[in-house]
């Protein structure tokens, strides 16, 4: 086994893929689940254990192959999911650019108070997804919406209570910008989410104009894209040296997702992605996660990496 190569994946950049990062924490995380007595364990200690890579006529690799445990929480899974996600909304974000030239992008993000367990962060993942839907169809919203697309993300706090907040990439028609009737301040948006979520309190909103080149000082199209698409939940909020922590902290999100989507998408930008055929990325396809289709690859053109466990690593075989 001394002289089996370790896998080096990198990508058009350069840089290595984190498969050796990811793979660590995917057992860490079915440890974890093992401790807790869930079953699915055994499955996603198997997850990729096994990598078929496509080696391309430029040198570099394409995977090719693999099985993936699709579990919501699993480091590797939701590695190759962001990719995916972010791959898909660049595609749709383009084209939408193409259909409505004139067409603006606005990144909004909404808060509300901290759940303070699962089944509170359960009901609160359920409410959230509901004043959302009410937002948008409010009059000064709708008036100039084409389409939107939002994700959910959580974070786990040290207190034990969990941040759920909505990241919200709206494509607007020009119009919003001109006339008061048309265009909505922070405040504005601000007093829509309160009603929307029914809240006693002003909730925390953010609203941004996007630039869809860089623009010092404003968000990028780009930047809104991979925020829109990044992590539900980050590896490192149930990764960290507090093994007691880390275990409620994945109970409760496991129970608290259960049945929930990170991304959805709307108007425009949903029916777009229905014309470019691409599937869903909470249970779709996480190999070819760009959407680039390969011919069958000879012998000679695979590599086949596995994981090790005393060397800690994925092997050339």
């Amino acid at each position: 086994m001394a002289d089996k190569k370790i896998l080096q994946d990198k990508n058009n950049y350069g840089k290595p893929r984190p498969w050796r990062q990811k793979k660590l924490e995917n057992l860490r995380y079915a440890e974890y689940l093992s401790i807790l007595l869930y079953k699915k364990a055994h499955k996603v200690y198997g997850c990729a254990d096994v990598l078929r890579f496509r080696k391309l006529p430029d040198g570099s690799t394409k995977l090719y192959q693999t099985w993936f445990c699709k579990s919501r929480l699993c480091p590797l899974c939701n590695w190759r999911r962001s990719m995916k996600n972010s791959g898909q909304l660049k595609k749709i974000l383009t084209e939408a650019h193409k259909q409505q030239p004139t067409g603006r992008f606005i990144f909004l993000t909404l808060t509300e108070r901290n759940a303070i367990d699962c089944v509170d962060l359960k009901l609160r993942l359920r409410a959230l997804t509901q004043a959302f839907n009410k937002l948008i169809r409010y009059k000064k919203v709708a008036r100039n919406l084409l389409g939107y697309v939002r994700s959910t993300e959580i974070t786990a706090k040290d207190n034990g209570t969990y941040h759920q907040h909505l990241h919200v990439l709206l494509f607007v028609k020009n119009a919003y910008f001109k006339g008061s009737g048309n265009y909505l301040s922070q405040a504005n948006w601000t007093d829509l989410w309160q009603k929307a979520l029914r809240s006693s309190y002003k909730p925390i909103v953010n609203v941004e104009v996007v630039r869809t080149n860089k623009s010092k000082g404003k968000p990028s199209l780009l930047s809104s894209a991979q925020e829109t698409a990044k992590y539900q939940v980050k590896s490192a909020d149930y990764m960290t040296d507090d093994d007691n922590r880390n275990q409620q902290v994945i109970d409760d999100l496991e129970q608290a997702l259960a049945g929930t989507r990170q991304i959805g998408y709307g108007g425009l930008l949903k029916r777009i992605k229905r014309q470019l055929k691409l599937d869903d990325a909470d249970n779709g396809d996480l190999v070819n996660v760009d959407g680039e289709e390969l011919p069958e690859p000879t012998e000679a053109e695979l590599i086949v990496a596995k994981w090790d466990q005393q060397r800690k690593n994925y092997l050339i075989w």
